[in-house]
């Protein structure tokens, strides 16, 4: 399905970033309007998101809700890290890469029980291992994994994982920041209690909050358990449920953008049919990538659609800083790295993107590499 390209009259740079990212004029058009947070009408859209979401998540509203948390990403990964694990649960993450190591991070601020499955950043984790860590961990009362760890573009295998954590009868966690919305999921078939997400990544919202999609029989025997009272994910819902309202002020602009941008999800053809123009985003970026010369930090068979690495080139005239600011100077704004191993810088596949503006990128590519005198042929 072609996408509507008037936003590339706009001042703005096209974001090849995995979020915030670019948006349609519609998605910025509905935040020109001020609604009270109590409005009748808000109160109504706030409902409808929910089960939008619900549906997005190929899931039923009798066996899951959705719970929409002001804040970032990072916040709703909290809320329900710091809401869902008793005071004696002890929480299981599988990591390879830098967000996988922040629920890490997280659960040790809040003096959660703790155990860590570390894998190296280009490799997918090991079934087997995580099936023999959660047969001899009896302790282990949740498990936690990032679905595309945006460090580097790495799909985990969420469906996989799960299947094992429900052998063990634990709860599953699922960072589905970067993926929600773009890559077809079925939460309850996936064994998943709690995927988070936010609004500024593959569903096309801007930023402002995030949501868990949560099971419902797990959500409600989490009582008493929450580690802090703003990101109390259970009160959170509750408030939503009886009167459905926030418990503190919400960003009512970013919800008005994020409805427009689910409407827009669903005539795209819901998560397959935004997959499909991600995943053509992706293959004329690396084609041309890899036409001139660059080299994806990631086996193919390891790399997924939503953000692609690649390795510093070796020649002596490269910098990164000066490749990025030629770029972004002629309007296009990649992704610095974030390995902890090798230089790498990142471009991403999503948002309100096409192959016109992947082919626009290419050609400020190449010719920003004649500009810094650098050849990788």
């Amino acid at each position: 399905m072609s996408v509507d390209n008037q936003y590339s009259t706009w001042k703005d740079k096209v974001l090849f970033t995995p979020g915030p990212l670019t948006t349609s004029w519609t998605v910025k058009q509905a935040m020109l309007r001020d609604l009270g947070s109590r409005d009748f009408e808000f109160i109504s859209i706030i409902q409808d998101i929910r089960s939008r979401l619900v549906a997005l998540a190929e899931a039923e509203e009798t066996e899951y809700t959705a719970v929409i948390m002001q804040g970032s990403g990072t916040f709703g990964v909290e809320s329900v890290i710091g809401s869902v694990i008793p005071p004696d649960g002890k929480l299981l993450v599988i990591v390879n890469g830098a967000y996988g190591r922040r629920i890490v991070k997280m659960a040790s601020v809040l003096k959660i029980g703790l155990e860590v499955m570390n894998y190296p950043e280009d490799c997918i984790p090991d079934l087997d291992e995580i099936d023999a860590k959660l047969a001899s961990g009896p302790t282990i009362t949740h498990v936690a994994v990032v679905h595309c760890e945006t460090t580097t573009g790495i799909f985990n295998p969420v469906n996989q994982i799960g299947e094992i954590v429900k052998k063990y009868g634990r709860q599953y966690f699922v960072d589905a920041m970067s993926s929600f919305g773009a890559v077809p999921l079925d939460i309850a078939e996936a064994s998943i209690d709690y995927l988070v997400s936010s609004a500024n990544k593959c569903i096309e919202g801007v930023p402002g909050f995030s949501f868990a999609v949560a099971r419902r029989s797990s959500l409600v025997a989490t009582r008493g358990f929450a580690r802090s009272l703003s990101l109390d994910l259970l009160s959170q819902w509750e408030e939503l449920e009886a009167s459905g309202q926030f418990r503190f002020t919400p960003p009512t602009h970013s919800l008005l953008a994020f409805h427009q941008a689910l409407k827009e999800i669903e005539q795209e053809g819901g998560a397959a049919g935004r997959a499909a123009r991600y995943h053509a985003n992706y293959e004329s970026t690396l084609a041309g990538m890899l036409a001139m010369g660059f080299e994806p930090y990631l086996e193919l068979k390891n790399r997924g659609y939503i953000i692609t690495s690649f390795l510093y080139p070796s020649h002596p005239n490269f910098n990164f800083k000066v490749f990025y600011e030629l770029l972004n100077e002629k309007g296009f704004v990649i992704y610095p790295g974030k390995l902890s191993t090798v230089d790498c810088f990142r471009i991403g596949h999503v948002g309100r993107i096409d192959s016109t503006d992947v082919r626009s990128l290419l050609a400020a590519v190449r010719e920003t590499l004649d500009e810094m005198g650098v050849s990788l042929k």
